[in-house]
């Protein structure tokens, strides 16, 4: 009976020295790595450990892994970041049922999005409570300059509500989280809205995001807006007819977004400024229940549609990772440098014969589009699509 004791004894103490003797969590073997801050592009491994990444390395012995990831002719990039999405859009941030978008970010790559103004000061800690902290993806925001947030009207159109100093003050009480301001939906030729949202972005030196609505585009992009100030849906409303404008305020600093959306994307606009070599800087969905069924499907979608207007693949995950991580000023995001939190995104090119299309029916033909394998967030695989780790487990929400 001791001797039985003392041999239980003995394997409770050798069961921690077994499992500390693991080298990685995580290496993902074979995988082509796109990583534009760190400028790579080629044959490259990756090892995660206790939520990091802990090497890069053309060559990482992985026979004391305790998971293996086989990423032959596949990408490996750093998690997307989606700049713009609405988590919650035109309800109150107290609404029923709350639904956190990870269901439609992990499956597609995403470990960060960023929602786009449906919050204002007044909404906002409950919209934390319900969304952003029950979340698995990393949810970030846009705060409204509207108080109410994104309800419609007439609580959008309501300039009395669009408040500096206490929104300045909520976004200075969540630095972690509030990376900017919003204004959306205005539908006013008064200036006012414009005007608070960047004297907000001044003082709080964050940047001020603008759907822009009926302001002057010449007079938004090139008196109104500031340097690294966002101007979102920039595919539609006529810009393509408007590419003095829009490459002159490329030059003053202006970020320009996708923002696809619903009803934000129009070939018509697309084509002349991609041909004259205007791509956006940051490709994002403007991602909600109403346009994920329609012309934008996911992120990937949108990133399609970039590759098939001729943008390069570099820098298409550039437009996803980096570019946004530094727009937001979250640079501890979009990159696989060691030490970093792993948020990793794998990614297959599948061949045949697809359609892209805009909202308004225009419709383009290519041959390959972007499939997501893998979805890892802080080092722990959240999205396998065909089992594609050693051993597999099935990842668990929360």
């Amino acid at each position: 009976m001791r001797k039985k004791t003392l041999l239980v004894m003995l394997i409770c103490l050798m069961a921690p020295a077994f499992l500390f003797a693991q080298t990685y969590n995580i290496v993902i073997k074979g995988g082509h790595v796109i990583d534009p801050k760190n400028n790579i592009d080629g044959p490259m491994d990756i090892a995660v450990k206790d939520g990091n990444i802990a090497l890069v390395a053309r060559n990482i012995d992985a026979t004391d892994a305790l998971q293996v990831v086989d990423a032959t002719e596949m990408y490996v990039t750093p998690g997307l970041i989606d700049m713009h999405i609405h988590a919650n859009e035109r309800w109150p941030a107290v609404g029923p049922n709350p639904i956190p978008p990870d269901g439609f970010t992990l499956r597609v790559g995403v470990t960060t999005a960023v929602d786009a103004g449906c919050t204002g000061w007044r909404t906002f800690e409950a919209f934390k409570k319900r969304y952003i902290d029950v979340s698995q993806t990393r949810i970030l925001a846009f705060l409204n300059i509207v108080g109410e947030g994104m309800r419609g009207d007439p609580f959008e159109q309501n300039i009395k509500d669009m408040l500096v100093a206490p929104a300045v003050a909520c976004a200075q009480k969540y630095p972690e989280i509030i990376v900017g301001f919003k204004l959306a939906h205005f539908s006013g030729s008064d200036p006012a809205p414009v005007i608070r949202g960047v004297e907000a972005g001044t003082l709080a030196n964050m940047p001020f995001m603008i759907d822009h609505g009926r302001t002057q585009l010449d007079s938004l992009l090139l008196y109104y807006l500031r340097p690294g100030d966002v101007y979102t849906h920039c595919f539609t409303r006529n810009t393509g007819q408007n590419i003095p404008t829009m490459e002159a305020a490329r030059k003053k600093g202006i970020i320009f977004d996708l923002g696809h959306g619903g009803s934000s994307f129009g070939f018509e606009n697309a084509i002349p400024l991609t041909k004259a070599g205007f791509y956006p800087d940051v490709i994002s969905t403007d991602l909600n229940y109403s346009s994920m069924n329609g012309a934008m499907k996911n992120i990937l979608n949108c990133m399609d549609k970039l590759m098939v207007l001729g943008m390069e693949l570099k820098s298409i995950i550039n437009a996803t990772t980096w570019m946004p991580a530094q727009i937001i000023k979250r640079t501890d995001l979009g990159h696989l440098t060691v030490g970093s939190e792993a948020d990793i995104a794998i990614f297959s090119i599948r061949t045949g014969k697809f359609g892209l299309f805009d909202n308004r029916g225009a419709k383009m033909e290519t041959d390959k589009k972007l499939e997501c394998e893998m979805t890892i967030r802080a080092g722990r695989i959240v999205y396998d699509l065909n089992g594609i780790a050693n051993p597999i487990v099935a990842p668990r929400g929360r």
